[in-house]
């Protein structure tokens, strides 16, 4: 069974992409929603991000995610040592999953694939663009953040334009149809590559 990589920065819209191969009865594995799920749920993760950011990590035993995001903001160290004890356990949870989807291909939707060089993991990688206002605005409803916040995030994710040279397909989300309409075809070619495989 193939597995295809879906990414993109913030605000680009990679969640909706998501939930549209999810309409086409295709399996979705969201790593950024089971990593705050095992952060919650793992004795060892807790036990490990407790000893890496102290106490505070965790208020009245759930992950303290405003704590840990002023922490890792300002320090890339701290994030890569985060990312070493999160990582590996959700890469275990994928697999478990994986072994129980049954369909062409599966999706696994990740916002640092190419950050983190995990290219290998993928049989094919689509990425999700939008323009950078556009993201901006999206993120500033959502999550209720300052432009600055949502521009500094920004920054500190790979551009699009390095993802793109690195991505075997490119859905441009500015207009929700038209994403879709790109959604559908890569779809039909991935169902054809693995009726070939």
């Amino acid at each position: 069974m193939m597995v295809i990589g879906l990414t993109g920065g913030i605000g680009s819209g990679k969640t909706t992409i998501a939930k549209w191969f999810q309409s086409q009865n295709i399996p979705v594995y969201i790593a950024d929603k089971e990593a705050k799920a095992l952060m919650n749920r793992s004795k060892v993760i807790k036990r490990k991000l407790t000893a890496l950011f102290g106490e505070d990590a965790y208020k009245e035993g759930k992950l303290n995610r405003e704590y840990l995001a002023s922490k890792i903001f300002s320090d890339r160290t701290l994030l890569s040592k985060m990312n070493a004890i999160v990582h590996p356990k959700v890469g275990s949870h994928f697999n478990r999953w994986l072994k129980k989807q049954d369909s062409p291909y599966v999706i696994k939707e990740a916002a640092i694939i190419f950050e983190n060089n995990l290219e290998y993991q993928y049989d094919y990688i689509i990425t999700v663009v939008a323009d950078k206002a556009l993201r901006i605005e999206r993120v500033m409803k959502r999550d209720n953040a300052s432009k600055e916040k949502v521009e500094s995030i920004i920054r500190n994710q790979l551009s699009d334009e390095e993802k793109i040279k690195k991505s075997h397909f490119v859905i441009t989300n500015n207009k929700l149809e038209e994403a879709k309409e790109q959604a559908l075809s890569i779809h039909q070619i991935l169902l054809k590559k693995s009726k070939a495989q």
